[in-house]
């Protein structure tokens, strides 16, 4: 026991959440499957529809630039990854935890407060994403995918992404009252991943149906991953950029007050 805690105590003058952050690695450091399946599963799209697919498609414009079919799925599979992973870090596990394992019961025991579990739970989700946005920039970067010194921003994008899914997801999933009602959750990341740019351009809809696909939220990121990696990065960039800013904070917001409704209420 001894030696656990000194594992998971972090450096002084660290934030509190860090405390949380350091627990989670320690539940799932030796889950290597559980972990490599995250990184791996934009790396089968990307081989299955982006290289396979893209045999039988010439290619799509991007800002005036023609670009080669695999090119253009690519970082969208990046950001897809980073919502992927978001949500099933801040929805089923925080579940589980909330309501089956109350571990939050038990960390609140302790001087961490409601709002320091949920940057916590938000900050891991971040590192692991963080970690397969890496990786997978490896794989674009050896199968010559990027055409921009602007790509180096891609892994802090994909982070923007992940603070946006997980502190809204978390924030929903404080009012889940079963399993069942994460088929909701289902129900709005499927479409999302299909259809917010990510196989095909955006201008293939017209009217209405173009601007509700331009305001999603995988959108956004979807099109911030892809300028950066093409180059074409411009001053409408900051709309996405400060469109995730703004889903993490007011996500961070609610989930804090609704953790310190739920454990201290």
């Amino acid at each position: 026991m001894a030696v656990l805690t000194a594992l998971v105590r972090p450096r002084a003058g660290w934030s509190p959440s860090w405390r949380l952050v350091s627990r989670n690695y320690l539940a799932h450091r030796r889950s290597k499957v559980f972990f490599l399946t995250g990184f791996l599963e934009p790396v089968f799209y990307l081989f299955s529809i982006g290289i396979g697919v893209g045999q039988l498609v010439d290619g799509f414009e991007v800002n005036g630039r023609t670009i080669e079919y695999a090119a253009f799925v690519a970082p969208a599979m990046l950001a897809a990854s980073a919502m992927n992973g978001a949500v099933l870090d801040s929805t089923f596990s925080v579940f589980f935890k909330l309501k089956f394992e109350k571990l939050y019961d038990a960390v609140l025991a302790t001087p961490l407060r409601p709002a320091d579990v949920a940057r916590g739970e938000i900050t891991w989700a971040l590192l692991r994403g963080g970690v397969y946005s890496a990786g997978f920039l490896l794989v674009m970067l050896a199968m010559g995918l990027v055409s921009s010194w602007w790509a180096v921003l891609v892994v802090p994008a994909t982070l923007l992404v992940g603070f946006g899914f997980s502190a809204v997801c978390m924030a929903l999933t404080t009012y889940m009252r079963s399993w069942q009602d994460f088929e909701f959750v289902q129900l709005s990341i499927m479409p999302m991943f299909l259809f917010s740019a990510t196989f095909f351009p955006v201008t293939t809809y017209d009217g209405w149906l173009r601007w509700v696909v331009e305001a999603t939220p995988l959108y956004r990121g979807v099109v911030l991953c892809r300028e950066l990696t093409t180059g074409a990065v411009s001053v409408a960039s900051l709309v996405s950029v400060l469109y995730l800013v703004v889903m993490g904070l007011v996500g961070l917001r609610v989930v804090s007050r609704r953790l310190g409704t739920l454990l201290l209420g």
